[in-house]
Order: C-alpha cells, then structure tokens, then sequence
C-alpha cells in the first residue's frame, strides 16, 4: 500500500528588514536604538510615551472625518442623542481590533496584507487587498465632498480648494520623513478637538447624555429599518477595514517592538478616548442645535449642520458670539 504525502510548498518567513530596524522618531520625541534602561521614573515614562504616541492616537481621530461628521450629525438631528448607546458598545470592538493588530505588528515586523497571504494563501490575499482599495476609493471620495461642503460654507471656490487640499494630502505622505508626516497628521489630530468648545458653547443637557450613553434605547419615532440602518451607519464608519492595515503598518514603520507595547496600548486607549468623545460632541450639540426647530428630523448633509449650527445657535466661523461665548464660559 502507497500513500501519497503532499508536500507544502517553503513559505518566506515575515521577518524585519534593515529599513525598519532603528530609533524610534516620533513626532515629540526619540528613543535610540540601543537604549534599553528601565524607565523608573515618571518623568522616563512620559517621554517614552511622548516618543510613542502617533499610531492610535492618529488612526482614531481618522474616524472623526467628513463621512463621519455626516453620520454623527444625522444620528444627532434625527433621532436626538437616544442611539449614543452604540457608541459606548463599540469601546471594546475598537480595543480588541486595533490591540491585535499593534501586536501583530509590533512581533512579527509585517504588514496586515501580507500576514493574510502568508497565513490564508492568495485568494483572501488579494481579497483583502482589494476590498481595502475600494472601500478607501469611497472613503477618500466622502472626504473630498466633505472638503467641498466647507468651502462652499466659508464662501471659497471649491475646484480649487479641492485640488490644493489633494496637494497638501500628496506633499504630507511623500516626504520621505516620518517624523514630519506623523507632526503634520498630530496637527490635523488637534484640529479635531475644536468639536469639544463646539460641545460646551452649545451646551447640550449633560444628564440627558449621560443617560442616552449607558443606557440602550430605540428612538420613539422613526420607521424600524431606518433607525438599524443608522445604526449599521455608526458601526460603520466608527470601525473600517483600513484602521486595521494602517495601525498595523504604522507599528513597523515607527519601528515599535514588542518591549513598548505598554505604551503603544496606552496611545490606543487615548485615540479610542478621542474618537468617542468627538463622536458624542457631534451627536449631542447637533441635536441640541436642532432641538425643537422644523430642521429637526429632516437631515440632508453636513454643510445644512453647519449652517444650522451658524443660524441656530450663532456659531458662525466669522460671528463675534463666539468671542462672547467663550467669555462667558471663562
């Protein structure tokens, strides 16, 4: 009796190259190579973490973009802040994706596309691959109508702005130097924060936020399948396929290894903070802002949010009731 013994084919090992074997420079500091004293101190773990920081904080505020902007808004002028609830379950999904995958990268010293070629062959290889394209094709193409919405709001020609928007886009991510790509995306970053003096000038009930976020609820009016839909909507553009392939790439080329994974997981937890609180400032001052007006429940884009919010609520770019707003909150 014969027995025929299929002989799997050598697989390349996922191994580091030279070109990612080195210091760590980040964006507000440096770890060399060769260092590897204990940080004892308060003051060697601050500026180990200053130094790690970028890969979860910059891959959460991600989501805090122009399609999300219109889904958060949506929920808030729809439906108020009864499905804040989603949010508060999506805290654990966001963890567990993007925790496995900065540990991917942070041991093996690979991208996510080829772990999956390595380890599932090449069909869902290039699946993989070509599901991340398409889905970033739609995504860049929301972020561009979101562009286009705010220089139409601030008056300014869109075909331009859009061209010189792509350009800078362009110039950040072909430098060649990282440490001046993650400071210009930790610029971006700290632009998302101005939603949190949005939040506070048009002071949302707290309590009523508060409620809607712990406690699970179905909006009292809609149709059933427009609410899921909403909610499928949130999930979706909280947690997308691309937050995996970057963070995971974004590990490697700051070249963290696995003795900082302390820290890159704290810079998680912080971009996860981030995301949330942005995603709740959105929903809570829109739905504020509309409370009680016929706008309420007929939502139609972003740039109707922010004329909304400039009409309704004098939040105009160029109004002097911000002046006056933010006095009165000092």
């Amino acid at each position: 009796m014969t027995m025929n013994v299929r002989i799997a084919e050598p697989v390349e090992a996922a191994v580091l190259d030279a070109a990612h074997i080195g210091h760590i420079r980040g964006a507000f500091g440096t770890i060399l190579h060769g260092d590897v004293a204990p940080r004892n101190t308060w003051r060697r773990r601050l500026t180990t973490l200053l130094a790690i920081l970028g890969p979860g904080l910059i891959v959460m505020a991600g989501d805090n973009d122009a399609g999300a902007f219109a889904t958060y808004g949506q929920a808030g002028q729809t439906y108020g802040t009864t499905l804040l609830w989603t949010l508060a379950l999506l805290i654990p999904v966001l963890y567990v994706n993007q925790e496995m995958v900065l540990r991917l990268g942070a041991v093996t010293g690979v991208g996510h596309a080829r772990l999956i070629f390595e380890r599932f062959g090449r069909f869902w290889g290039a699946f993989g691959a070509i599901d991340l394209f398409l889905l970033n094709a739609l995504t860049i193409v929301t972020e561009f109508i979101g562009i286009s919405l705010a220089l139409d709001y601030l008056g300014l020609n869109t075909v331009a702005g859009v061209i010189v928007a792509a350009g800078l886009i362009i110039a950040a991510a072909s430098t060649g130097d990282f440490r001046r790509f993650e400071r210009f995306a930790m610029l971006l970053m700290f632009g998302s924060l101005l939603l949190v003096p949005i939040y506070f000038i048009v002071h949302p009930p707290f309590a009523q936020i508060a409620h809607d976020f712990v406690v699970p609820q179905i909006p009292a009016t809609g149709k059933m399948s427009d609410i899921m839909l909403l909610v499928i909507g949130l999930v979706g553009t909280t947690v997308a396929p691309w937050q995996l392939f970057f963070q995971q790439s974004y590990v490697i080329d700051k070249r963290i290894t696995p003795r900082f994974i302390r820290y890159e997981r704290l810079d998680l937890w912080l971009g996860i903070g981030l995301v949330i609180v942005g995603a709740t400032a959105i929903i809570a001052f829109t739905a504020a802002a509309f409370a009680g007006t016929p706008e309420f429940g007929n939502f139609t884009d972003a740039g109707a949010i922010a004329v909304g919010l400039a009409r309704l609520r004098g939040l105009g770019l160029f109004s002097s009731s911000w002046a006056n707003e933010i006095n009165n909150l000092a």
